[in-house]
């Protein structure tokens, strides 16, 4: 007797490319995929750490600057699935039940759990509120963004990552803002009424998602908490994936049914773990917006 296999690696890749596509996490977040569970990095503090010593005087002995190196963890434990079950008759006769869009939706809802997980890391992010009406550094005051106050909102981001000595990561990395779809509008709205041929443009074609404007590339995401966006450095949120179970898909044919016998049809199922982590050295360049409009 000679079995005929169907192996899953295309399907498999089906999910995968569904994970990979173009997801704010991925470009607010530096990404590691590691099959750790602890993955730790260290960081020298920018306080007294490496500092210039005010005073040296020709012909007379010093001594050298302590400095102190701390170690961070990054923990990969939390963890999602998604299964479902599909009996053999559905499976045959139902368009919306080939493998292909079963792995394709599971791989949609994986990334938009971890994309709603990252953005409710807000409490570890610098607060950045509206007081009487001014875009405020270190205030947690919620407020709304609007179409006269999306450009002191892109000035106060830059501004603060200066002040707190992020020019050069800015430089490097670049500045993003993930806003919700109310408050992008706003940014749609001050790129139409101000500019000439940026304003046509925008006037024709409307913005797109992930433009950048303002000196800041403006994301949208539905997967914000409430009253809360995300803003800062790009790569400075750090992120870790379990690489042994991201993007695969398992089946199990004939799983057990409610009264302890088999049921005639395949469970899929897929999950994905994950850890995040924001960097003490740099947690003053990533920040909470506090907007009533997410």
């Amino acid at each position: 007797m000679a079995n005929t296999v169907t192996y899953e690696t295309f399907f498999e890749k089906v999910m995968q490319e569904r994970l990979d596509a173009p997801q704010n996490w991925r470009e607010m977040c530096k990404v590691t995929m590691s099959n750790t569970q602890v993955i730790t990095s260290n960081y020298i503090g920018t306080a007294g750490g490496w500092a210039a010593d005010a005073a040296l005087t020709r012909g007379t002995s010093f001594d050298p600057t302590d400095i102190s190196m701390t170690a961070e963890s990054i923990t990969i434990s939390t963890g999602r699935h998604v299964t479902t079950y599909f009996d053999f008759a559905d499976l045959a006769q139902s368009t919306l039940t080939t493998e292909r869009e079963i792995f394709s939706r599971a791989g949609e809802r994986l990334g938009e759990f971890i994309e709603t997980d990252v953005l409710a890391q807000h409490a570890s992010w610098r607060n950045i509120g509206l007081v009487g009406g001014v875009w405020t550094d270190n205030d947690a005051t919620a407020g709304a963004v609007t179409a006269s106050n999306i450009d002191d909102l892109a000035r106060k981001i830059r501004t603060t990552i200066r002040e707190q000595n992020g020019a050069s990561l800015m430089a490097k990395n670049g500045v993003f803002a993930t806003l919700s779809p109310a408050s992008f509008e706003f940014v749609e709205a001050f790129a139409q009424a101000n500019g000439f041929a940026s304003a046509d443009e925008a006037l024709k074609n409307g913005l797109a998602p992930q433009v950048k404007y303002l000196g800041v590339t403006w994301y949208i995401s539905n997967d914000n908490t409430a009253d809360h966006a995300f803003a800062g450095v790009r790569k400075v949120q750090r992120l870790g994936i379990l690489q042994g179970t991201f993007g695969k898909m398992h089946k199990f044919p004939g799983i057990a049914g409610t009264s302890g016998g088999i049921q005639s049809g395949i469970a899929y199922h897929s999950r994905c773990d994950i850890g995040h982590l924001t960097p003490t050295d740099h947690a003053a360049l990533v920040f909470d917006v506090n907007d009533t409009n997410s």
